[in-house]
């Protein structure tokens, strides 16, 4: 006796096609599923909440039982309408699951049922086969007992955008997320002033002008000498502010500042709660508005003081010979704070809720279905996985929510 569920399978993928790509651009799908097929009727259920199995006046309840103990099979007997003892019969069930893997389940007599001698791990989805062996006559059931599975042609997948990977190992970076801003280092200005007092013959440069370094910048008449001596560049820069113009005294003030934009540091706040983790050397990823791609450093010391708010500034180099950032701008940064290897890991970007678990969606040819998993690290785009997930599968890594809405709308149950 065999009960299917592949008539669901088919209805679910043309209607996820139509709900992703459009009825304009699948008509043929939208017709094949204007007049679904009737809904498969209830499986009976027995007085414990099992699945009835019945063959003539002989019956079988087959119940997932997880009160109080990990979750198992327990049977009821019956002939006639009258329970039968379970020594008097023999009983075994097999599990064939999603890539033909196959559990084997023995029973033995405990009080008026049987009780199955395997845990039955999540998820609960697999073909059941059940051979109990009653009086010298064999009974034999085979039916789906499916839940978060659904079947998606690879065509449509693609399609969709739906993408895997295969879970292994991973390198997980952990990282704090911390603000700050750019700022000049003190050693990149330096303010110009005459050797000697005299008149200001001759301003060669503007503000804002770049220079480069011995290039001349103000030509000076020496008050005692009455001869001309001229200023150069110390260092290469750009002209950022000037406080002097031609014909007026030196008077041994600041004339001009050269700043060199080639080198910003960034100043990063990291809180009490942070500051243990942050370490000399530690890779820093910046990210910059109007700047498209982020950028690299690692964290080159910090200040020795305080902010008032209890953060610590750390600093990091910032490397910008093209010009085009700017002191002042604000920066959001990861500053790695620990490095470890795990033998399995998944894509955050794959993770689903699905009942009271956090899964993914393991893909075994076209059929996909969930895995429950026990998680433990994260670290950027890694979830560290410590069970539910053998290493080597292949799973959904983006677009996994529509795999978990074709489930959804199937309204596949949980039978126990």
């Amino acid at each position: 006796m065999r009960y299917t569920m592949m008539n669901h399978y088919v209805i679910r993928f043309f209607l996820v096609c139509q709900l992703v790509l459009g009825a304009m651009f699948l008509p043929s799908i939208a017709a094949a599923v204007s007049q679904p097929e009737a809904q498969e009727a209830e499986p009976e259920k027995g007085p414990h909440r099992g699945r009835m199995l019945r063959d003539g006046n002989f019956a079988v309840e087959l119940a997932i039982f997880e009160t109080g103990v990990p979750p198992e099979f327990r049977v009821w007997v019956s002939d006639d309408g009258e329970p039968v003892s379970p020594d008097s019969v023999d009983l075994q069930v097999k599990l064939t699951r999603l890539g033909n893997v196959v559990d084997d389940i023995r029973f033995r007599a405990e009080g008026n049922y049987l009780r199955g001698d395997t845990v039955i791990y999540e998820p609960h989805s697999f073909v059941v086969t059940l051979i109990a062996h009653y009086q010298g006559k064999t009974y034999r059931w085979e039916y789906d007992n499916f839940e978060g599975r659904t079947l998606i042609g690879d065509g449509v997948a693609e399609a969709m955008g739906i993408a895997t990977e295969t879970a292994g190992s991973a390198t997980l970076h952990q990282t704090i997320r911390v603000y700050g801003k750019l700022v000049y280092p003190p050693s990149a200005k330096r303010q110009i002033q005459a050797r000697f007092d005299g008149v200001i013959k001759q301003m060669h440069v503007g503000l804002g002008e770049p220079v480069s370094k011995g290039q001349v910048l103000i030509t000076v008449e020496s008050n005692e000498s009455l001869k001309t001596y001229q200023i150069q560049a110390p260092m290469a820069g750009v002209v950022s502010e000037l406080f002097a113009s031609a014909g007026e005294q030196t008077a041994g003030r600041t004339l001009l500042e050269v700043t060199n934009t080639g080198t910003l540091l960034a100043e990063l706040a990291v809180y009490p709660a942070d500051r243990h983790k942050v370490k000399t050397g530690a890779p820093v990823t910046l990210s910059i508005n109007g700047v498209d791609a982020p950028l690299s450093s690692t964290v080159s010391g910090s200040r020795t003081s305080l902010r008032s708010d209890q953060a610590r500034l750390f600093l990091a180099d910032i490397n910008n010979a093209d010009g085009l950032l700017s002191a002042g701008l604000f920066v959001s940064s990861d500053i790695e704070v620990d490095t470890f290897e795990v033998p399995l890991a998944v894509k955050r970007s794959g993770l689903q809720s699905f009942r009271d678990f956090t899964v993914v969606y393991a893909k075994v040819g076209e059929e996909y279905e969930v895995r429950m998993l026990e998680l433990g690290r994260e670290a950027g785009p890694w979830v560290e996985v410590l069970g539910g997930l053998e290493p080597g599968t292949e799973y959904v890594t983006e677009n996994s929510y529509i795999i978990k809405a074709d489930i959804e709308k199937s309204g596949a149950s949980h039978d126990h």
